[in-house]
């Protein structure tokens, strides 16, 4: 089949690339870093759009979509004039992230990078595991996170398990961390959990920040039903600003 052929073709390409990229004395790094790029820019079927997972999906329950719109509706407001102008949330992208770097500097494809993958991103079947999206407010220095929690994240029999609830915690109230002190890592989660959540349902996740000294960034976060009236779990999370060239090994 001519596809299968081009497929084996590129991935020998790709191959080749990777052994130049670690082999610097045998060829210039320009040279290895422009051939990357060429595949990077070839056409399909060689290009690979990132998708934005804080996109709504069909899986997505009305209560979900209600609550997007709601804070959708607030990223951008009209003036008495009639001008749209930005509000005060902002929808922050989610994409299945990976490594860009190998050793030795070469950027890496698209391709490439997709075998590394952002695991609450990594589900293919929507509606299955991790559904959520992250609105940020700058001016409150806090973030809110509507988040559906499917199938495959059972723990007790019909409600979600506690190690999904920890990874949302830390998940939205370092991407909180982040956007107020740069690359960072958990340094400390204390959770206590008050309540269930029963799998299909959407809660809100809440993030505030409580204070910055030096390299520590405190969080405080807390998992609600959607009108409130129903706390699920509360935790403070500990944040240590790093050198991102620690985790590109360069």
């Amino acid at each position: 089949m001519p596809n299968a052929h081009m497929a084996r073709t590129f991935f020998r390409i790709l191959k080749g690339c990777q052994n130049l990229a670690s082999t610097p004395s045998k060829y210039p790094q320009p040279f290895t870093s422009s051939v990357v790029r060429t595949i990077v820019g070839m056409p399909f079927p060689f290009s690979f759009k990132p998708r934005d997972f804080s996109q709504p999906n069909s899986s997505w329950s009305e209560e979900m979509m209600r609550l997007y719109d709601y804070y959708n509706s607030q990223c951008e407001v009209e003036t008495e004039s009639g001008e749209k102008q930005r509000g005060p949330w902002r929808r922050l992208p989610s994409y299945n992230r990976t490594l860009k770097y190998a050793k030795g500097g070469a950027y890496l494809s698209k391709f490439i990078q997709s075998k590394n993958r952002l695991f609450t991103r990594s589900i293919k079947t929507a509606g299955a595991a991790f559904e959520y999206v992250v609105f940020l407010n700058k001016e409150e220095q806090r973030t809110v996170c509507i988040f559906q929690a499917g199938y495959l994240l059972e723990g007790p029999p019909g409600h979600v398990h506690g190690g999904a609830i920890a990874t949302m915690i830390d998940s939205v109230s370092g991407t909180h961390a982040a956007y107020i002190s740069g690359p960072l890592m958990t340094a400390n989660l204390n959770i206590d959990y008050r309540s269930p959540i029963p799998l299909g349902s959407t809660v809100l996740i809440e993030s505030t920040l409580d204070k910055r000294e030096g390299r520590k960034t405190f969080i405080s976060c807390k998992v609600t039903s959607t009108d409130g009236s129903k706390l699920h779990t509360e935790a403070k999370v500990l944040f240590l600003s790093i050198n991102v060239s620690h985790l590109l090994g360069v």
